[in-house]
């Protein structure tokens, strides 16, 4: 039998994923709009879920999901946070290379794009550190580590603040508020600057 506080948090975390996947998906801005162009759209809000699931697995916060089955979700995780973002960003480009073009070059006059682009060049950062991990060593990992991934929540939540898009504003506001706290409880709960000041021999 579940304790509240976990069934508390659980449902809280599908309700806010749910509610803002709903409002995205029946948005009328989808009307008249290229299938690849919705998939694109869809793998941008899938990965803000993913994004806020991320921190919680990593520390341990996610009810059932402690110790090793957690770290193993959360790579999990990991990997299907890049694919979304690759699928994002690919079907952006199917239909409509040239804005796609100026977001990484930043020289797009929509603000927003280029808060996109540093979160997703922060996301493969991230990604390749993961890749690495055990010749890099937890010392220096995980904060190099943390750095990229709060690069990639804070430049998250400001791009998805900034488009006027499919996703509803309260929602997507939720969405992103939720993703800040997690981040910042499981910032509380690991201490990541904290393996700064072991020594080698310590870690």
């Amino acid at each position: 039998m579940p304790k509240p506080r976990a069934l508390a948090t659980v449902t809280g975390l599908a309700v806010i994923i749910g509610v803002a996947l709903y409002f995205a998906a029946t948005s009328p801005l989808l009307q008249w709009r290229e299938p690849i162009y919705i998939v694109a759209g869809f793998a941008g809000v899938i990965g803000m879920a993913l994004l806020l699931l991320q921190p919680l697995l990593a520390s341990g916060l996610m009810p059932g999901a402690a110790g090793a089955t957690g770290r193993k979700l959360h790579r999990i995780t990991g990997a299907a946070l890049i694919v979304a973002i690759l699928a994002h960003v690919g079907g952006l480009w199917i239909t409509s290379p040239p804005d796609v073009i100026d977001a990484l070059t930043f020289s797009s006059p929509t603000p927003f794009a280029a808060w996109g682009v540093i979160a997703m060049w922060a996301a493969f950062g991230a990604a390749l550190l993961a890749l690495y991990r055990r010749r890099i060593g937890p010392r220096l990992w995980r904060p190099a580590h943390t750095i990229l991934v709060l690069l990639v929540v804070v430049a998250t939540v400001i791009h998805v603040l900034l488009i006027e898009g499919t996703m509803e504003q309260w929602s997507k506001t939720a969405l992103a508020l939720a993703s800040l706290t997690a981040s910042t409880l499981t910032l509380r709960r690991m201490k990541p600057w904290a393996m700064l000041a072991k020594r080698p021999s310590d870690v």
